[in-house]
């Protein structure tokens, strides 16, 4: 079975197309395809309300590219999910539905609701029976996620995220009701709390860290890794620690938003599964497919 999945991002675009290898117990998405692409819808909605003439364009060009690659893969699903800066743009409707008509593509305009349980199907395999706080930091919205002996209890969508804080866009308000939500629901009998962090910008710092695939990374190296970061001019944080430009502007403010969590929820470390909305796209894709198959008659 080969699947697409397009996470239409505030900061970025992501495209994905992957086999799936399902030799039981283990499913396997391998990839084929990956395609990120710069284009910041946030920059434009969290300023003015409204996606600008020049990114409709640049957005079209990518859908139509991408289009074309899930028809030349063959692929047997796919699925192109927006989030908040398309959600909350006042033309956002207008131009998936332009998108629709001219290239016979549905974009779904997600929730961040629903942006955050696609999220959980990603990484609920790295879980286990103890109590953590999922940590999504993307562009435009934060998703917190509480489990409580491997079960989701509490879930929330904040309009905090690396863009808003970068370009000054973010309310105290939004902070002071996540640090009230945080407090309020982390409960001393829940016992110690980790962190899970999705998101390129804790990928990143998790890679700086030089850490083994699932190990936890403590609070004081993300903050060490943050302020390491901070001392460094853009052009250095490209050239020296090869980040992408539209990467080196929001690490810092995105680093911000993890450890301020953290911190309202005593969490000491983090795990970062290195997992994120297009991967629970194609879980979402794989099993609807798969339960098609078996009520086949």
């Amino acid at each position: 079975m080969k699947l697409a999945a397009i996470d239409i991002g505030s900061n970025a675009i992501r495209f994905q197309v992957s086999t799936v290898l399902d030799s039981s117990p283990t499913l396997l998405f391998k990839k084929l395809e990956y395609v990120r692409f710069p284009l910041r819808l946030g920059h434009d909605v969290f300023t003015t309300g409204r996606i600008s003439d020049k990114s409709i364009g640049k957005f079209k060009k990518l859908m139509t590219a991408f289009k074309l690659l899930v028809d030349l893969y063959e692929v047997d699903d796919y699925m192109f999910c927006a989030t908040s800066a398309m959600r909350e743009s006042e033309n956002g409707l207008a131009l998936a539905q332009q998108v629709a008509s001219e290239l016979g593509v549905t974009i779904h305009i997600i929730d961040g609701n629903r942006e955050a349980e696609l999220i959980n199907r990603a990484i609920h395999s790295f879980l286990t029976e103890k109590t953590y706080l999922h940590i999504d930091v993307g562009g435009g919205s934060t998703e917190l996620n509480l489990y409580v002996k491997g079960k989701k209890i509490k879930t929330r969508s904040f309009k905090i995220g690396s863009v808003r804080v970068l370009e000054r866009n973010d309310s105290p308000a939004m902070w002071e009701d996540m640090e009230h939500w945080v407090k309020e629901h982390i409960k001393k009998s829940f016992g110690k709390v980790t962190a899970v962090g999705t998101g390129g910008n804790i990928s990143k710092i998790f890679e700086l860290a030089k850490m083994k695939p699932g190990k936890t990374i403590s609070r004081q190296k993300v903050k060490d890794i943050r302020d390491m970061v901070e001392g460094l001019s853009l052009e250095e944080r490209i050239y020296k620690l090869q980040m992408n430009p539209d990467r080196a502007d929001v690490i810092v403010p995105a680093s911000g938003i993890y450890i301020q969590v953290m911190e309202w929820a005593n969490a000491s470390s983090i795990l970062v599964p290195e997992v994120g909305l297009k991967d629970g796209i194609m879980m979402y894709l794989y099993e609807k497919n798969v339960s098609q198959k078996k009520i086949e008659f």
